[in-house]
Protein backbone atom coordinates (compact mmCIF):
# COMPACT_ATOMS: atom_id res chain seq x y z
CA UNK A 1 0.00 0.00 0.00
CA UNK A 2 1.20 3.48 -1.16
CA UNK A 3 0.74 6.37 0.53
CA UNK A 4 0.84 9.85 -0.48
CA UNK A 5 2.82 12.47 1.32
CA UNK A 6 1.17 16.09 1.09
CA UNK A 7 4.22 17.94 0.78
CA UNK A 8 4.60 15.99 -3.24
CA UNK A 9 0.67 17.11 -3.51
CA UNK A 10 1.79 20.77 -2.60
CA UNK A 11 4.50 20.87 -4.92
CA UNK A 12 2.55 19.27 -8.07
CA UNK A 13 -0.25 22.16 -7.09
CA UNK A 14 2.60 25.28 -7.15
CA UNK A 15 3.59 23.77 -10.72
CA UNK A 16 0.15 23.34 -12.26
CA UNK A 17 -0.85 27.46 -10.82
CA UNK A 18 2.74 28.74 -11.92
CA UNK A 19 3.63 26.56 -15.31
CA UNK A 20 7.02 26.22 -14.34
CA UNK A 21 9.36 24.16 -12.50
CA UNK A 22 11.75 27.61 -12.25
CA UNK A 23 8.63 29.32 -10.46
CA UNK A 24 7.51 27.16 -8.61
CA UNK A 25 10.98 26.30 -7.36
CA UNK A 26 11.29 30.43 -6.39
CA UNK A 27 7.54 30.12 -4.73
CA UNK A 28 8.32 27.12 -2.39
CA UNK A 29 12.38 27.98 -1.86
CA UNK A 30 13.80 24.94 -3.56
CA UNK A 31 15.68 24.53 -6.68
CA UNK A 32 14.31 23.54 -9.98
CA UNK A 33 15.87 20.06 -9.54
CA UNK A 34 14.56 19.30 -6.31
CA UNK A 35 10.97 20.20 -7.73
CA UNK A 36 11.48 18.03 -10.86
CA UNK A 37 12.65 15.28 -8.51
CA UNK A 38 9.14 15.23 -6.67
CA UNK A 39 7.01 15.52 -9.35
CA UNK A 40 8.72 12.57 -10.87
CA UNK A 41 8.23 10.36 -7.25
CA UNK A 42 4.88 12.06 -7.72
CA UNK A 43 4.25 10.27 -10.80
CA UNK A 44 6.17 7.37 -9.76
CA UNK A 45 3.86 6.89 -6.81
CA UNK A 46 0.57 6.77 -9.50
CA UNK A 47 2.80 5.32 -12.13
CA UNK A 48 1.12 8.24 -14.53
CA UNK A 49 2.32 10.95 -16.03
CA UNK A 50 1.48 14.24 -14.56
CA UNK A 51 2.98 17.06 -17.02
CA UNK A 52 3.43 17.10 -20.61
CA UNK A 53 7.24 19.43 -20.29
CA UNK A 54 9.29 21.36 -22.97
CA UNK A 55 12.10 24.15 -22.95
CA UNK A 56 9.42 26.80 -22.22
CA UNK A 57 6.35 25.98 -20.12
CA UNK A 58 4.89 22.87 -18.26
CA UNK A 59 1.53 21.81 -19.20
CA UNK A 60 -1.07 19.12 -17.11
CA UNK A 61 -1.65 16.18 -19.00
CA UNK A 62 -5.23 14.77 -18.49
CA UNK A 63 -4.24 12.02 -15.45
CA UNK A 64 -2.48 15.89 -14.08
CA UNK A 65 -6.01 17.86 -14.52
CA UNK A 66 -7.98 15.27 -12.82
CA UNK A 67 -5.40 14.79 -9.90
CA UNK A 68 -5.10 18.59 -9.43
CA UNK A 69 -8.90 18.83 -8.12
CA UNK A 70 -8.42 16.31 -5.41
CA UNK A 71 -4.72 17.18 -4.95
CA UNK A 72 -6.51 20.34 -3.53
CA UNK A 73 -9.02 18.88 -1.47
CA UNK A 74 -6.84 16.39 0.20
CA UNK A 75 -4.19 19.71 1.25
CA UNK A 76 -7.41 21.47 2.13
CA UNK A 77 -8.65 18.69 4.37
CA UNK A 78 -5.50 18.13 5.91
CA UNK A 79 -4.86 21.67 6.69
CA UNK A 80 -8.10 21.98 8.05
CA UNK A 81 -7.28 18.86 10.71
CA UNK A 82 -4.68 20.42 11.55
CA UNK A 83 -5.91 23.82 12.18
CA UNK A 84 -9.36 22.56 13.71
CA UNK A 85 -6.88 20.45 16.43
CA UNK A 86 -4.99 23.45 17.18
CA UNK A 87 -7.54 25.86 17.11
CA UNK A 88 -9.21 27.07 20.32
CA UNK A 89 -12.85 27.80 20.58
CA UNK A 90 -12.38 31.16 18.91
CA UNK A 91 -15.64 33.23 18.62
CA UNK A 92 -16.33 36.35 16.95
CA UNK A 93 -16.24 38.11 14.17
CA UNK A 94 -13.90 39.38 11.65
CA UNK A 95 -14.17 41.96 8.91
CA UNK A 96 -11.44 40.95 6.32
CA UNK A 97 -10.03 42.97 3.28
CA UNK A 98 -7.97 41.86 -0.13
CA UNK A 99 -6.90 43.27 -3.47
CA UNK A 100 -9.21 40.85 -5.95
CA UNK A 101 -6.15 38.97 -7.73
CA UNK A 102 -5.18 37.58 -4.19
CA UNK A 103 -8.62 36.55 -3.29
CA UNK A 104 -9.54 34.71 -6.29
CA UNK A 105 -5.59 32.95 -6.70
CA UNK A 106 -5.47 32.35 -2.58
CA UNK A 107 -8.30 33.12 -0.57
CA UNK A 108 -10.52 30.47 -1.45
CA UNK A 109 -8.43 28.00 0.17
CA UNK A 110 -7.32 30.18 2.85
CA UNK A 111 -10.53 30.72 4.18
CA UNK A 112 -12.42 27.72 3.56
CA UNK A 113 -9.73 26.17 5.75
CA UNK A 114 -10.05 29.07 8.48
CA UNK A 115 -14.05 28.72 8.33
CA UNK A 116 -13.71 24.74 8.84
CA UNK A 117 -11.41 25.08 12.12
CA UNK A 118 -13.46 28.08 13.45
CA UNK A 119 -16.53 27.31 12.55
CA UNK A 120 -17.81 30.05 15.69
CA UNK A 121 -15.98 32.89 13.80
CA UNK A 122 -18.59 34.99 11.16
CA UNK A 123 -15.80 36.47 7.91
CA UNK A 124 -16.91 39.40 6.51
CA UNK A 125 -14.80 39.60 3.19
CA UNK A 126 -14.43 42.34 1.12
CA UNK A 127 -12.27 42.81 -2.32
CA UNK A 128 -11.09 46.09 -3.18
CA UNK A 129 -7.83 47.92 -4.57
CA UNK A 130 -5.52 48.99 -2.17
CA UNK A 131 -5.71 52.51 -1.65
CA UNK A 132 -9.53 51.98 -0.69
CA UNK A 133 -8.83 48.89 1.43
CA UNK A 134 -5.75 51.20 3.32
CA UNK A 135 -8.36 54.49 3.91
CA UNK A 136 -11.16 51.80 5.34
CA UNK A 137 -8.74 50.29 7.68
CA UNK A 138 -7.53 53.79 9.20
CA UNK A 139 -11.11 54.94 9.30
CA UNK A 140 -11.02 51.12 11.74
CA UNK A 141 -14.19 49.53 9.38
CA UNK A 142 -11.27 46.67 8.72
CA UNK A 143 -9.72 44.81 11.47
CA UNK A 144 -7.58 42.56 8.35
CA UNK A 145 -6.13 43.25 5.25
CA UNK A 146 -3.71 42.48 2.72
CA UNK A 147 -1.98 45.12 0.24
CA UNK A 148 0.22 45.08 -2.18
CA UNK A 149 3.40 48.06 -2.01
CA UNK A 150 6.42 48.95 -2.46
CA UNK A 151 8.58 47.58 -0.83
CA UNK A 152 10.74 50.86 -0.64
CA UNK A 153 7.69 53.01 0.84
CA UNK A 154 5.69 50.03 3.30
CA UNK A 155 2.65 51.54 4.84
CA UNK A 156 3.12 51.90 7.95
CA UNK A 157 2.66 48.78 10.49
CA UNK A 158 2.76 46.08 7.56
CA UNK A 159 3.98 42.90 7.73
CA UNK A 160 5.74 41.53 4.31
CA UNK A 161 4.54 38.50 3.79
CA UNK A 162 6.55 37.86 -0.11
CA UNK A 163 7.82 39.62 -2.87
CA UNK A 164 5.93 38.99 -6.35
CA UNK A 165 8.14 38.79 -9.45
CA UNK A 166 6.94 40.61 -11.82
CA UNK A 167 6.31 39.64 -15.33
CA UNK A 168 5.58 41.46 -19.07
CA UNK A 169 2.32 39.68 -20.56
CA UNK A 170 0.70 40.05 -23.91
CA UNK A 171 -1.55 38.72 -26.07
CA UNK A 172 -1.07 34.52 -27.29
CA UNK A 173 -0.48 35.69 -30.64
CA UNK A 174 0.77 39.05 -30.32
CA UNK A 175 3.88 40.60 -31.57
CA UNK A 176 6.27 40.11 -28.46
CA UNK A 177 9.56 42.34 -29.20
CA UNK A 178 9.79 45.37 -27.66
CA UNK A 179 11.77 46.74 -30.73
CA UNK A 180 9.41 45.81 -32.79
CA UNK A 181 6.58 47.90 -31.21
CA UNK A 182 8.89 51.05 -30.46
CA UNK A 183 9.53 50.51 -34.12
CA UNK A 184 6.17 51.70 -35.28
CA UNK A 185 6.77 55.53 -33.37
CA UNK A 186 3.47 54.89 -31.52
CA UNK A 187 3.13 54.77 -27.48
CA UNK A 188 3.56 51.23 -26.28
CA UNK A 189 -0.51 50.77 -25.16
CA UNK A 190 -1.08 49.10 -21.62
CA UNK A 191 -3.75 47.60 -19.90
CA UNK A 192 -3.60 49.05 -16.35
CA UNK A 193 -5.30 48.90 -13.30
CA UNK A 194 -6.40 52.38 -11.59
CA UNK A 195 -3.54 54.76 -10.48
CA UNK A 196 -2.11 54.40 -7.15
CA UNK A 197 -1.26 50.45 -8.17
CA UNK A 198 2.21 49.24 -7.95
CA UNK A 199 1.70 47.07 -10.52
CA UNK A 200 1.10 49.96 -12.68
CA UNK A 201 3.96 52.15 -11.51
CA UNK A 202 6.32 48.95 -12.51
CA UNK A 203 5.35 49.31 -15.42
CA UNK A 204 5.53 52.77 -16.18
CA UNK A 205 8.66 53.56 -14.58
CA UNK A 206 10.54 50.54 -16.26
CA UNK A 207 9.09 51.97 -19.61
CA UNK A 208 10.25 55.46 -19.16
CA UNK A 209 13.90 54.36 -17.90
CA UNK A 210 14.19 52.45 -20.86
CA UNK A 211 13.02 55.34 -22.82
CA UNK A 212 9.94 53.84 -24.19
CA UNK A 213 6.92 56.10 -24.55
CA UNK A 214 3.47 54.46 -23.87
CA UNK A 215 -0.03 55.22 -23.17
CA UNK A 216 -2.93 53.64 -20.73
CA UNK A 217 -5.39 51.96 -23.69
CA UNK A 218 -7.61 50.23 -20.99
CA UNK A 219 -7.82 50.31 -17.16
CA UNK A 220 -9.80 47.95 -14.96
CA UNK A 221 -9.57 47.63 -11.10
CA UNK A 222 -9.87 43.77 -11.79
CA UNK A 223 -6.98 41.09 -12.52
CA UNK A 224 -9.80 39.50 -14.39
CA UNK A 225 -10.47 42.27 -16.80
CA UNK A 226 -7.13 43.01 -16.99
CA UNK A 227 -6.67 39.39 -18.43
CA UNK A 228 -9.34 39.39 -20.91
CA UNK A 229 -8.50 43.21 -22.09
CA UNK A 230 -4.74 41.26 -23.06
CA UNK A 231 -5.99 38.91 -24.74
CA UNK A 232 -8.24 40.41 -27.14
CA UNK A 233 -5.11 42.01 -28.23
CA UNK A 234 -5.60 45.37 -26.68
CA UNK A 235 -2.06 45.71 -24.76
CA UNK A 236 0.48 44.91 -22.70
CA UNK A 237 0.23 44.26 -18.99
CA UNK A 238 2.20 43.54 -15.75
CA UNK A 239 1.42 41.04 -13.82
CA UNK A 240 2.74 38.36 -11.09
CA UNK A 241 4.11 35.68 -12.51
CA UNK A 242 1.95 33.28 -10.37
CA UNK A 243 -1.01 34.73 -12.16
CA UNK A 244 -0.25 34.62 -15.58
CA UNK A 245 -3.58 32.72 -16.81
CA UNK A 246 -3.22 30.16 -19.74
CA UNK A 247 -2.90 32.01 -22.86
CA UNK A 248 -1.25 35.10 -22.21
CA UNK A 249 2.15 35.25 -23.83
CA UNK A 250 4.66 36.23 -20.75
CA UNK A 251 7.60 38.61 -22.25
CA UNK A 252 11.03 39.64 -21.05
CA UNK A 253 14.53 40.14 -21.64
CA UNK A 254 15.22 38.04 -24.99
CA UNK A 255 12.36 40.34 -26.69
CA UNK A 256 13.36 43.36 -25.24
CA UNK A 257 11.43 44.45 -22.12
CA UNK A 258 13.17 45.96 -19.35
CA UNK A 259 13.12 44.51 -16.23
CA UNK A 260 10.23 45.08 -13.54
CA UNK A 261 10.93 45.86 -9.74
CA UNK A 262 9.03 43.46 -7.58
CA UNK A 263 5.74 44.15 -5.62
CA UNK A 264 5.76 43.14 -2.40
CA UNK A 265 2.18 41.46 -0.84
CA UNK A 266 1.77 42.55 3.23
CA UNK A 267 -0.73 42.30 6.17
CA UNK A 268 -1.98 45.08 7.80
CA UNK A 269 -3.57 44.25 11.13
CA UNK A 270 -5.17 46.39 14.39
CA UNK A 271 -2.70 47.35 17.05
CA UNK A 272 -4.97 45.09 19.24
CA UNK A 273 -6.77 42.58 17.59
CA UNK A 274 -9.19 40.71 18.53
CA UNK A 275 -8.66 36.97 19.47
CA UNK A 276 -10.32 36.21 15.90
CA UNK A 277 -8.95 38.67 14.26
CA UNK A 278 -5.11 37.58 15.37
CA UNK A 279 -5.89 34.05 14.65
CA UNK A 280 -6.93 34.51 11.17
CA UNK A 281 -3.43 37.13 10.57
CA UNK A 282 -1.40 34.35 12.14
CA UNK A 283 -3.45 31.52 9.90
CA UNK A 284 -3.01 33.55 6.77
CA UNK A 285 1.02 33.81 8.02
CA UNK A 286 1.19 30.82 8.33
CA UNK A 287 -0.03 29.00 4.71
CA UNK A 288 1.77 31.20 3.17
CA UNK A 289 5.15 30.22 5.11
CA UNK A 290 4.47 26.69 4.49
CA UNK A 291 3.15 26.95 1.36
CA UNK A 292 6.73 28.68 0.24
CA UNK A 293 8.93 25.52 2.30
CA UNK A 294 6.66 22.38 1.85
Amino acid sequence: MHDVDTALLRTFVAVAESGSFSGTGALIGRSQSAVSGQIRKLEQTFGRRLLDRNTRNVRLTPDGERLLVHARRLIAAADAMLARFRADDLKGEVRFGSPEDFASAYLPDILSVFAAAHENVQLHVSCKLTLPLIAEFLAGDQDLIIIKQDPAERQAGSQALWRETLVWVGPPAGEGALSALAARARPLPLVVAPAPCVYRSRATLALDRAHVAWTDVFTSPSHAGVSAAVKAGLGYAVMPRTMVPQGLQVLGAPQGWPPLDPAEIALLAALRPSPAAAALAEFITDRVVRHRVD
